[in-house]
């Protein structure tokens, strides 16, 4: 359908195009920026909901959050701040606000405010102005836009449409819709989800470089919607805008795996809605909506499916359905039809983006019907293949981990769960040319794979060379704020191979393996924590995976060990490990970001969970199904037993949710009195307090208690000694589990083994982390071994980022940069740096939401030299050659350990 004029227009404004030099000088003459009365501070890097610029807010509160910069090392105190919001930077000058707030005292550098004066599809325009004790004025921001979505969440005017087909047809639904573009575009902003994915253009030119859009979630609790400016690809007169629909997880009709998303209660037929909002510059405005009039058909896309892959038919291409001035009035109508849930909310997290394009280091030709490509190092993605040949011609492209001996493709060690439907086959794309005489080109757009190797195989003659294949390394866009480097090259490549291992394994949720599974397994993401906080600007996707647990959770408080998930994964065989999740990960956020929203999300699920369990609790106050629960997973040889790493996780449970109900003015009196019993349960029974001895007495057992907070305070050096000896009696080897490998370097450090804790890290024989690089794997391993080399040796993945918690360690506990609990968001940073023996230097950063903390350390002359960074209106605690408590700058200072 398509509304003419359908908003009546509101007062003009200027939409932030360019901030030329020429343009900030003009603001500063007439007093709208600046920090005048403190003339080398600034105001920088200026968000919306974490974002810059975002078009597409909803929902009842913003949140608006800054950062300051300074010319000088000069401090600052944040005390009372004013966020204005207007919609014209007129406005902004003359106090003509549609909303603002001043807090007094303000803790952290973000406030939070109602958007109900604010008006949905409307564009607005922002700042911050920063005053003293005494209420006089410091300092302005620069001016920042942002343009409201559906703000009120109402009904849209678009309904949701597919074609006439059922779930079960194969080729993928084409939807087109011309419309006349009557004037001068001021703007056009395109918001657009789907059930499954979607690939939009407009007049032939995709809407964005996103790649499987929107955000998987449970499709039948709620939905996401993407908003792309698409200004500059209308024109005046006839446009056209098609989509073609993918399958996802919301129709995976081959039911090729084990974990029942082919009979997924929300599974049916791919479909769309979309409004594509025009502004004029005249200030007229009209909206396109999908609706029946839209045109539909089948092409190309003859089958998709997220475990295997694309099959694209070219001859079956239809020309000129990108063309606006193709007639498609013989084409049949779409057809309009349920939502897929009652919520459509706007996706907030970063979209899935190319990470990097690679091209391959080596190919062998085996005939001119086979062809290997090997690429330097494992990733996720997809792969563009460029090929000439005759029409009718099959060509198979395979992607695996692994080569056999033979050098072709080994996929064993990840299709395991796997059968082959029809045409699809694990990880393998089809494509069939149609022979044109300047050649093809095939990318899917509707599945991913994990893979460092590609197979091409075709039932005719093609000639293939370095060229033909180009591989997109794909993830979650997440901004990078975190880096680490050393003397160390073993290190250095380590915490590389974890970092692109995390990439690799975020697509709209944190997944265990970009392959076999593709599934959020929960122990997996909050082990993993520290490595994605670490590194990337993860707050948005994370808030989002806590929409998902909500959506995921039973009435009975049950939670599924992978989310979100169709039905499989409940019950009580993930046990507490897993299902701690949901406390450990809103935790993490609150300490990283100081915010709040997460933790309040998830109370209310958190809260019926516990219920759940406590009616099942024995008289010790356990739970006797715990014992069926996984714990340490993926165990070397000892193996940690399970009910001694349940109980200490059900504490750490009942812990973090007193904490949080503390932390958001609610009686946790319940919580905090059973954690205390359960810490006295478990040092009870599992402790030797003459030895220090928890469990087994090996790594796992060890460290576990000490990073949970169960050991009593007089005991945890001798709890610490067992530990440094287990680890030392068994050859500084990695016997454990994912639990153990996240917490055994950071209590070995905590307690003064560092040296064993850099021993363990930096150890190359199997089982160690430094033995995958040595093996010659790129990539973390889902268990310590799976082959001399990067051969068959079982069923594992080689691009498993749950054992990488090592990458993090290098940041907190090498460099030493690390959060203050007691001041989440960094309001006060501790630098603790550690030096051990063999390592000649080390530096890490990270852009915190305060700003960019950074610390160094260099061997010089037999002492240290240490540099640190800490940002403006930051509190630190160093250690260096004494403890130091200062105040952050934004400029470096340097600190020297004498050597003793």
């Amino acid at each position: 359908m398509y509304h003419t004029n359908l908003y009546a227009m509101k007062k003009s404004f200027v939409l932030k195009m360019c901030r030329g030099v020429a343009y900030l000088m003009s603001l500063l003459a007439i007093g709208l920026v600046g920090c005048g009365n403190h003339p080398k501070l600034s105001v920088e890097d200026l968000r919306v909901e974490y974002s810059v610029a975002p078009n597409n807010v909803d929902g009842p509160v913003a949140r608006f959050s800054w950062s300051y910069g300074a010319e000088e090392g000069r401090t600052f105190t944040q005390r009372t701040v004013k966020v204005c919001v207007a919609q014209s930077e007129e406005a902004l000058l003359a106090g003509d606000y549609v909303v603002s707030s001043k807090r007094e005292a303000a803790p952290f550098q973000r406030v939070s405010l109602s958007t109900e004066n604010l008006e949905p599809y409307s564009s607005y325009c922002w700042q911050v102005i920063i005053y003293n004790a005494i209420g006089g004025e410091v300092c302005r921001s620069g001016v920042e836009w942002f343009s409201t979505a559906n703000l009120r969440r109402e009904p849209w005017l678009a309904k949701w449409i597919t074609d006439g087909h059922d779930k079960n047809y194969l080729p993928s639904p084409m939807l087109r819709k011309r419309f006349p573009v009557k004037g001068k575009v001021k703007r056009a902003l395109l918001h657009i989800s789907a059930a499954g994915y979607y690939d939009a253009k407009i007049n032939g030119k995709r809407v964005s470089e996103d790649w499987m859009n929107p955000g998987y979630t449970h499709y039948d609790k709620r939905n996401l919607y993407l908003t792309h400016d698409v200004t500059s690809l209308l024109s005046k007169g006839d446009n056209v805008i098609t989509a073609t629909l993918g399958n996802g997880f919301y129709n995976e009709y081959a039911g090729m795996a084990v974990w029942e998303f082919d009979k997924a209660a929300w599974r049916n037929r791919p479909r769309m809605i979309a409004e594509l909002h025009i502004e004029y510059v005249d200030g007229g405005k009209d909206v396109v909506t999908t609706d029946k009039s839209w045109r539909t058909t089948e092409g190309e896309w003859r089958c998709n499916v997220i475990y295997a892959g694309d099959v694209i038919d070219a001859r079956m291409r239809v020309e000129l359905w990108d063309d606006p001035t193709m007639d498609d009035s013989s084409y049949p109508s779409a057809v309009e039809v349920e939502a897929p849930s009652s919520l459509l909310l706007a996706q907030k997290m970063p979209a899935i983006r190319t990470v990097e394009s690679v091209a391959p280091k080596s190919m062998k030709k085996f005939s001119d019907q086979h062809y290997v490509f090997v690429f330097p190092e494992n990733m996720a993605g997809v792969t563009t293949l460029k090929v000439k040949g005759e029409a009718g011609t099959r060509v198979e492209v395979g992607h695996g981990e692994l080569l056999k001996k033979d050098s072709t493709l080994e996929v064993r060690n990840i299709n395991i769960y796997f059968h082959t439907v029809g045409d699809a086959a694990f990880q393998r794309d089809v494509y069939i040319l149609r022979g044109d005489e300047q050649g093809e080109e095939f990318t899917p757009r509707f599945h991913y794979c994990g893979f460092q190797y590609v197979e091409v195989r075709s039932d005719r003659p093609l000639e293939l060379d370095m060229n033909s294949i180009e591989a997109h390394f794909l993830s979650t866009d997440m901004e990078s704020v975190g880096e680490f480097n050393s003397s160390n090259e073993l290190l250095n490549k380590l915490w590389r191979a974890v970092r692109r291992s995390y990439q690799a394994n975020f697509y709209g949720i944190p997944t265990d393996c970009p392959h076999r599974e593709k599934n959020g397994w929960t122990a997996d993401a909050h082990i993993s924590m520290d490595i994605a906080l670490t590194n990337f600007d993860g707050l948005l996707a994370y808030e989002k995976w806590i929409d998902d647990y909500v959506d995921n959770q039973h009435e009975d408080g049950r939670i599924s060990g992978i989310i979100p998930s169709s039905s499989w994964g409940y019950g009580d065989w993930p046990g507490p490990v897993w299902d701690a999740a949901m406390f450990i990960i809103p935790n993490y956020l609150y300490n990283y970001y100081g915010d709040l929203t997460a933790i309040e999300k998830i109370y209310p699920a958190a809260e019926r969970y516990l219920a759940m369990q406590m009616k099942r609790e024995n008289k010790d106050g356990v739970v006797d199904e715990f014992m069926r629960g996984i714990g340490d997973w993926c165990y070397y040889r000892t193996v940690t037993p399970q009910d001694f790493v349940s109980a200490c996780y059900y504490y750490y449970q009942h812990a973090l949710m007193a904490r949080f109900a503390e932390l958001l003015g609610r009686d946790g009196a319940k919580y905090a009195a059973k954690a205390e019993q359960l810490r006295d349960y478990i040092n009870a029974k599992y402790l030797n307090r003459e030895t220090g001895a928890y469990s087994i007495a090996k790594i796992t057992a060890q460290a576990l208690p000490l990073a949970l907070g169960l050991v009593p305070a007089e005991m945890e050096k001798l709890v610490a000694a067992r530990l440094n000896e287990a680890v030392v009696a068994g050859g500084y080897i990695c016997d454990f589990g994912l639990v153990g490998s996240k917490y055994a370097l950071r209590m070995l450090v905590k307690y003064g083994y560092v040296d064993t804790a850099y021993k363990l890290a930096t150890q190359t024989k199997v089982p160690s982390f430094g033995g995958w690089l040595a093996s010659g794997y790129t990539s973390p391993l889902e268990r310590w071994s799976i082959g001399s080399g990067p051969r068959f040796g079982g069923a594992a993945s080689a691009n498993h980022v749950f054992f990488g918690d090592v990458a993090a360690w290098m940041q907190s506990d090498i460099a030493g940069i690390n959060y203050d609990e007691s001041a989440p968001g960094f309001g006060h940073v501790i630098i603790r740096p550690h030096y051990p023996e063999g390592l000649e230097w080390a530096e890490a950063s990270l852009r915190t939401v305060r700003g960019k903390v950074s610390s160094s350390w260099r061997r010089e002359g037999g002492d240290i030299v240490l540099n640190v960074t800490i940002p403006i209106n930051t509190k630190a605690t160093i250690y260096a050659d004494k403890v130091h408590e200062v105040e952050g700058t934004g400029k470096p200072m340097r600190f020297v350990i004498k050597k003793k």
